[in-house]
């Protein structure tokens, strides 16, 4: 079981940053110079592997579909995701973003989340639970579940709403992911208590799949639509590594873990999640058989 104390084992030790930012909607070129000045902050902290809010190049709360096209852009390739290139290639880090990406046919528009390494683009996301007007602006998502293989660890994405489905994090972490990196626009829903809701989705996903969990919000108000912030790093075991954002502050939260911990750990010697499923029984809660309530 994790012991905060013991640090023998250094077998992939990273720091894990999470910006927390307000982005300005449709206001692209001043949203990218911020993530720059962001990640380089969270470098001179010691970060390499940074996570950005979703959508952090453009803003949220669009109002027309042709406010999407006049922002969306190539991944890779459009001017966003070059200057993420060259910085990561500058300071030797790993970046995950949020990015408002238009497909090579010029047509489809996606809520997208890119990977990029000091050696350039990795690969990239598509969010795949889209969220109340999302389904008006973007199609669902249509890469399924990539692990992606880097020399600190393996890492798969999820966006925001793809968090509210445990299947997510369970088949990322059956693929072997040590780490899902989540840029979100968490929403301020009332009551007041529904505000942490992002962050123990982060613990309880985290200690069910042996994982470690990085959850980047956004704060701000835009067109009438609060963001809570309350960004999260969370271990394997389900705690919070960095302790949580605040509602309202631009912040840069950093934890230097060993990725190798969601390899290793088992709460005790009689019980290991994954060895311990019952798959016997899971199709119909899955969805692979038989409707048992339908809606």
């Amino acid at each position: 079981m994790w012991n905060p104390e013991k640090t023998d084992n250094q077998e992939s030790m990273v720091t894990l940053a999470a910006i927390q930012m307000e982005p300005k909607l449709g206001c692209k070129e001043e949203n990218v110079a911020k993530t720059l000045r962001m990640i380089r902050e969270a470098a001179q902290k010691g970060a390499n592997l940074i996570t950005l809010p979703e959508l952090c190049n453009t803003g949220y709360m669009f109002n027309s579909r042709q406010e999407v096209y006049d922002c969306a852009e190539l991944v890779p390739g459009g001017p966003t995701c070059t200057a993420w290139e060259e910085i990561a290639k500058e300071l030797n880090v790993y970046l995950v973003a949020g990015i408002t990406e238009v497909d090579a046919d010029g047509v489809r528009c996606f809520n997208t989340a890119v990977l990029i390494g000091p050696n350039g683009y990795i690969g990239k996301h598509r969010k795949l639970h889209l969220w109340y007007d999302d389904k008006i602006f973007f199609e669902p998502g249509d890469l399924g579940y990539q692990v992606f293989q880097t020399p600190i660890g393996r890492i798969g994405m999820l966006i925001c709403f793809d968090m509210w489905y445990f299947e997510d994090f369970r088949l990322l972490a059956l693929k072997g992911a040590d780490i899902v990196c989540c840029p979100t626009n968490w929403v301020d829903i009332p009551p007041e208590e529904l505000h942490t809701l992002g962050p123990y989705l982060c613990m309880v996903n985290a200690s069910c799949n042996n994982i470690f969990v990085v959850a980047a919000d956004r704060i701000g108000t835009e067109r009438g639509c609060t963001f809570p912030g309350m960004s999260a790093i969370t271990g394997p075991e389900g705690w919070f590594r960095a302790g949580k954002a605040s509602f309202d502050k631009e912040e840069i939260l950093t934890a230097t873990v060993n990725l190798m911990e969601a390899r290793r750990l088992n709460w005790n010697p009689m019980n290991v999640v994954f060895r311990d499923r019952r798959t016997d029984l899971y199709d119909a809660a899955l969805g692979s058989g038989e409707t048992i309530f339908p809606r």
